[in-house]
């Protein structure tokens, strides 16, 4: 461990000595408690209940509510991780080179995979996200879930978390928990921030500007409009490769320092736009409408191609005596014209060989005939990928009451995320020397459109209070569509019979044969009752059934209850049935990624639809829905003191778990069969994957919450502690899924995380101080059986400094990672495989301490 309880100790004096930490993490009502009274603030949810809503300690199962002001006080400013410092059992980890993951992080609520957890905005489901992350870092390796980075902070109300399996409740995907973004519907006022950070070795620079206004609509109307602008600079934490380094010593001069970088990417452009409007039209009825559109353009690093070695490029095999040989493209063709010598690489630098010295002179006819990419590219290349991500949405509905006390919501919703894969700085080795160095290997979209007819209705049936009964329908329709990159991703050149690899290197492109449009749609209907059956005791219970056109249909249910023990303290509990159903890009897309093979070595993995020829000859089978029980029993207290806690214990087990197996080899008989299928590009893959529903998981955790308010030093201080513990055990897996998958499966998360937090208050003066805690994790590094076994605990500190010089304006300094921490040093892997200098997937990132400075003017 790099922090010691000494360290640790001094650290929590400077929290307790500062008056800092605060209403962090995770929920809970704030309690002030002053001589006179104890003033109570209650935070309410509309999430996880279809009676009238409940506060967060009123509720049968675990419920956080994050304020604005909550998202507003931390370094963070993408939503995904802001919302891992306020909330306990969900985790994000950096992507640095991770094919789609780059573009958009998958994040993990209660241990789970990312499309686990159901997103809603203003109580409507969240459309998917088009980018499904082949490499998810294991446990979401396979995952296509919703895209909250397209969610601008300034334009939320509050966020709630229910923590609890709600499938029953709101359909599939629910089986972690449900997060529902509540947008801002103020009438009046607005704010505009703007903020500027950089972490403390100078990169990564970092700018935000965020607006917020609110309009009346009529006379019993708001329009509520956001705007958010955000770009950020990379970072590089890497060391140089021990083979890019012998290529330079060897005086090869064309050789980048670092050749390959690991950290953040570069978020070009990043934009995002959010209204929300609404409009009473009677005492009884009202209309709303709202949606947004976002654009985001982001370009990160990939593995370095080494100009000796990488397969399909470089790599020629050997001569009889064992020497390796450069690959040499014959461009009038094999035994035709001129023929081509072989090109001996007899040390670290074939470039000053005199094998090399023939084919280099493009003077002479063997010269000109004969072609190797290292006369384009000397010092071999890294490429760079990304893409832009667009998104849109548009809900409208409206909602009131009948006369006859029946509540009714309809609504229509459209939503549509897309991603057009840009990757530069590479080649199309089967082109030879005409090919381009920059591609559009094809753009994926995910479309949804939803009908929802939500109704209500309390029952006066002689319990203390009315029984409240709720039933609706969902229609839902998905689609997700692949389109063709340019021509030039795909061709199959001149080249390609001679060895050269075929499309993109490191992201081959989707080929016009490929391309194409897969959908289904689905029915459901639901029905929830509530009732206290004493003044005490709280029973819930909900039913839903769903039908889909591509599998067939499900049933599930889930029954909670609430029991006030005391005046102070309550119970609760609930048990649910779950399932999540496999998407329509898992069922039907094509991708191929560039990973590291267990020889070291670059390889082209291809992820296939699990009824393409090849997964059928691999073992693939149709896709079925995963299956969840869910079990929760927890504790609430309020305290006279102000003193707010939670302790709640989950238990999740999850059968038939959708993902993509670990890499299946192609043998030269696979390939030779594939060809013959009229599969031309099956030469250029080593591997293939495809989604499964393979494997069962057991998880279980504690989530701790507390909150307490005081007075102090002439101001009020605010205390929070979250605490979460989360376990997970893979029950059962197919020799499809590896070892190290396993293990990543059941230890790249860390098992125990918390946080204190503390936010002191006196005039106009504000000091913030959160203290985070994250354990240690296993990371197969590269995802090639490199494993680290302890990637090492660590805390982290952070200060956040606040002034308001008037009514209206506020300037703030802060720091995220005050002390700089960083994960133990990758002594295993670091310049003998590929330069990270870091663990990319520890908890606390790679980068380091981060700085801020912004200003925020509200009106």
């Amino acid at each position: 461990m790099k922090t010691n309880l000494t360290k640790l100790s001094s650290q929590l004096r400077l929290v307790l000595a500062a008056s800092v930490a605060a209403t962090s993490v995770v929920t809970a009502p704030a309690l002030a408690q002053d001589d006179a009274e104890a003033k109570s603030v209650e935070k309410i949810a509309v999430v996880g209940t279809r009676a009238a809503p409940r506060s967060i300690g009123d509720s049968a199962v675990p419920i956080d509510i994050i304020s604005e002001e909550e998202f507003t006080n931390q370094g963070a400013t993408d939503m995904v991780s802001m919302m891992q410092t306020v909330v306990p059992s969900f985790n994000v980890n950096d992507q640095p080179i991770n094919d789609a993951s780059t573009l958009v992080r998958p994040a993990n609520l209660r241990g789970m995979a990312s499309d686990h957890t159901l997103v809603l905005v203003n109580g409507k489901r969240r459309h998917r996200s088009a980018v499904i992350t082949f490499l998810g870092g294991g446990l979401s390796d396979g995952a296509q879930g919703p895209d909250i980075s397209t969610i601008p902070s300034a334009a939320l109300k509050q966020v709630e978390v229910l923590r609890d399996g709600a499938a029953a409740q709101y359909g599939s995907d629910a089986l972690a928990g449900v997060i529902n973004f509540v947008l801002k519907d103020s009438d009046e006022g607005g704010m505009f921030e703007a903020r500027h950070g950089s972490y403390y070795e100078g990169d990564g620079d970092m700018l935000q500007l965020s607006g917020n206004i609110g309009m009346p609509l009529g006379d019993s109307g708001f329009a509520n409009f956001t705007a958010e602008y955000r770009t950020a600079d990379t970072t590089s934490r890497s060391v140089q490769r021990d083979d890019a380094a012998a290529l330079i010593e060897a005086g090869n001069t064309a050789v980048a320092d670092p050749a390959q970088i690991w950290g953040n990417p570069e978020i070009k452009h990043d934009y995002k736009l959010f209204a929300n409007l609404g409009m009473d039209l009677s005492d009884d009825s009202r209309v709303y409408l709202f949606g947004n559109y976002a654009e985001r353009e982001v370009e990160g690093g990939f593995y370095y191609r080494n100009p000796h070695t990488r397969g399909g490029v470089a790599d020629g095999g050997v001569d009889t005596n064992g020497t390796p040989l450069l690959l040499v493209g014959d461009l009038d063709g094999v035994g035709t014209g001129v023929e081509c010598p072989l090109v001996r690489i007899t040390d670290n630098n074939v470039l000053d060989d005199a094998d090399y010295a023939l084919i280099a002179d493009n003077s002479t006819a063997v010269g000109a005939n004969c072609f190797a990419f290292n006369e384009m590219l000397p010092g071999g290349f890294t490429p760079r990928f990304g893409g832009v991500v667009e998104d849109m949405s548009l809900v409208l509905g409206t909602s009131g009451e009948f006369g006859n006390e029946i509540g009714y919501d309809v609504s229509l919703n459209f939503g549509q995320n897309s991603v057009d894969f840009a990757i530069n700085n590479t080649i199309n080795p089967s082109l030879g020397p005409d090919t381009p160095t920059s591609f559009k290997p094809g753009t994926y979209t995910q479309t949804e459109k939803t009908l929802d007819i939500d109704l209500t209705k309390p029952l006066e049936v002689g319990l203390s209070e009315p029984l409240y009964l709720a039933g609706g329908f969902q229609y839902r329709h998905e689609t997700y569509e692949s389109e063709a990159g340019d021509a030039a991703s795909w061709s199959i050149g001149p080249l390609a019979s001679q060895g050269f690899g075929i499309g993109s290197n490191g992201f081959p492109g989707l080929s016009a044969r490929s391309e194409g449009e897969a959908s289904r749609h689905n029915i459901a209907f639901y029905l929830d009752a509530e009732a206290y059956l004493t003044d005490d005791l709280l029973l819930t219970a909900a039913v839903r059934y769903e039908d889909f056109s591509d599998f067939g249909d499900t049933t599930k249910g889930k029954v909670s209850l609430r029991y006030q023990a005391t005046e102070s303290i309550a119970l609760r509990s609930a048990y649910s049935t779950g399932f999540k159903a496999p998407t329509v890009g898992q069922s039907n897309v094509r991708n191929v990624s560039t990973l590291f093979g267990q020889d070291g070595r670059l390889i082209d993995r291809a992820t296939l639809p699990p009824t393409d020829p090849i997964s059928v000859q691999k073992g693939g089978t149709q896709l079925t829905p995963e299956e969840s029980e869910s079990i929760s029993v927890g504790i609430v207290a309020e305290f006279d003191s102000g003193l707010f806690l939670t302790v709640d214990y989950y238990h999740i087990e999850v059968t038939d778990r959708i993902s993509t197996t670990s890499g299946i080899a192609l043998t030269e008989a696979d390939i030779a069969a594939l060809l013959a299928q009229g599969v031309e590009d099956a030469s250029s893959f080593s591997e293939v994957s495809y989604f499964t529903n393979d494997f069962d998981t057991t998880t279980e955790g504690v989530d701790i919450v507390a909150n307490y308010s005081m007075d102090m030093f002439g101001g009020e201080t605010k205390y929070a502690l979250a605490y979460n513990w989360t376990s997970t055990t893979v029950d059962d897996a197919s020799d499809n899924i590896s070892a190290d998958r396993v293990h990543m499966l059941e230890d790249n998360l860390p098992a125990t995380r918390y946080s204190l937090t503390a936010n002191h208050t006196n005039g106009d003066w504000r000091v913030l101080g959160r203290l985070n805690y994250a354990g240690s994790i296993f990371e197969d590094h590269l995802d090639s059986g490199l494993p680290i076994d302890n990637v090492s605990s660590e805390y982290t500190f952070d200060l956040e400094l606040g002034y308001n010089f008037t009514d209206n304006m506020q300037l703030v300094l802060g720091a995220k990672n005050l002390f700089d921490e960083r994960p133990d040093r990758n002594v295993m892997w670091d310049n003998e495989v590929a330069g990270s200098k870091y663990p990319t997937t520890s908890p606390i990132g790679i980068n380091g301490g981060f700085y801020y400075l912004r200003a925020l003017y509200t009106f």
